[in-house]
């Protein structure tokens, strides 16, 4: 095999260009699929990156009737559905990946809020104590809640840093009082995530998926959430996990004991659904995804197209060897050593043009990150899949040139000018 090999190096290094022309093929394809493959993977590592967020694991396993999520807002509350129990909360943290879970209230346009003048019209959300860790949020300005808050039902309120530019006008807010629902509550911090993360926006369109343009939220602690709304609302569930790959089993699972456990009556049209940012991500790459198989597709033709140039080119050499066939056939070389010499040949052949054409297509996909701004990741597996496939075309279009040479008749190969 060795010897082979040597002979292949030598056959082709003595045909320099013609060698080079007959890998073109391969390597334009190989660096085709390289390059797309290594966009593809990268634009789905962005999206997923930018509706998760940085280290934000979270599911939120919402309320939902008859497959739509139950809107407290306009809605009374729902027969036959059970006030979630601190010891159904234990239970949902012991399901397998969960860290952390959070039982919250929330009304997504607030009605009746006030600061002075100015009307509040983003999210109100009644917490318990695990809320901000589960959702890495943390004090920036003032405290937090405490437990006394919970237990002597204090009308105090948290708010973001939208609520503070859009409620406050960028003003300090703590210590100042707010109107909701003709009560008056004292902001006592603010929040924000612990981990800053902006999503990557380079276009129009990702600016209108990613880009935060709520008005904010303020945040009240869940005990005095009936002074507010009402009382005996049920709760949704922000289900944290120790990272995004157990993102969908943790949340059905979630769902699917909430169902169980919380909605009496099995003909109920009551149930809960996890909604997490993960099947969005993946929705998204699915849609880039097919949109770019059809290129990978377009860039296999090449590898078709650079592998009958192998054959091509392989039949000549066979034409051009006659003499030296009948030659070795002649002083005992048999059939199977010259079909493993050209085959050899034929392979190393196209694996030269599957690793150029690997080195091209990273180096192409750079350029093409940096020119464009697109997101790319080398995918290590494409490159070994690539490098591989290669060879086999090389064994698989080098064949039948290999058993010509076989099946040459030493006499008549010896006689041929």
């Amino acid at each position: 095999m060795v010897e082979n090999i040597r002979l292949a190096f030598q056959g082709i290094w003595g045909h320099k260009l013609r060698s080079v022309l007959t890998m073109l093929g391969i390597i334009i394809g190989i660096a085709a699929i390289i390059t797309i493959v290594s966009t593809i993977k990268g634009t789905n590592e962005q999206i997923k990156e930018n509706l998760i967020g940085a280290g934000n694991n979270v599911v939120t396993v919402q309320l939902n009737q008859a497959g739509y999520p139950y809107d407290m807002s306009w809605s009374d509350i729902p027969q036959g559905v059970r006030i979630i129990t601190e010891e159904t909360r234990q239970e949902l943290t012991r399901i397998d990946g969960v860290e952390a879970v959070s039982l919250f209230h929330s009304r997504n346009y607030a009605e009746g809020v006030y600061y002075l003048n100015t009307q509040f019209n983003g999210e109100i959300v009644g917490i318990d104590e695990n809320y901000l860790s589960v959702y890495g949020l943390q004090v920036k300005t003032g405290r937090g809640f405490t437990d006394t808050d919970f237990e002597q039902f204090r009308k105090v309120a948290l708010v973001d840093t939208n609520a503070v530019t859009n409620l406050f006008g960028g003003e300090s807010p703590v210590g100042k009082v707010i109107e909701l629902q003709n009560d008056i509550f004292t902001v006592v911090g603010v929040v924000a995530l612990s981990e800053e993360f902006a999503p990557t926006i380079n276009s129009l369109n990702d600016y209108w998926l990613y880009a935060d343009s709520s008005s904010g939220t303020i945040y009240l602690p869940d005990a005095v959430w009936p002074t507010a709304y009402r009382f005996d609302e049920p709760q949704n569930a922000a289900i944290k996990v120790k990272n995004t790959d157990v993102m969908a089993n943790a949340g059905k699972a979630a769902a699917d004991l909430l169902t169980e456990e919380q909605i009496i009556g099995s003909d109920s049209d009551f149930d809960y659904r996890s909604q997490d940012m993960l099947e969005q991500a993946q929705q998204l790459q699915k849609m880039s995804e097919s949109t770019n198989v059809q290129l990978i597709w377009i860039a296999g033709i090449s590898l078709l197209v650079g592998g009958i140039g192998v054959m091509n080119i392989m039949l000549v050499s066979v034409t051009e060897r006659t003499a030296e066939i009948g030659l070795k056939k002649a002083i005992g070389a048999k059939k199977k050593r010259i079909l493993l010499q050209f085959l050899t040949e034929a392979a190393v052949l196209t694996s030269m043009g599957g690793i150029i054409g690997v080195i091209s297509g990273i180096g192409l996909a750079q350029l093409i990150s940096a020119m464009m701004q697109i997101p790319v990741a080398i995918d290590a597996t494409a490159i070994v899949v690539s490098v591989v496939f290669s060879t086999l075309i090389g064994v698989v279009f080098g064949l039948l040139p290999a058993t010509q040479a076989a099946n040459l008749n030493p006499i008549q190969a010896l006689r041929r000018d």
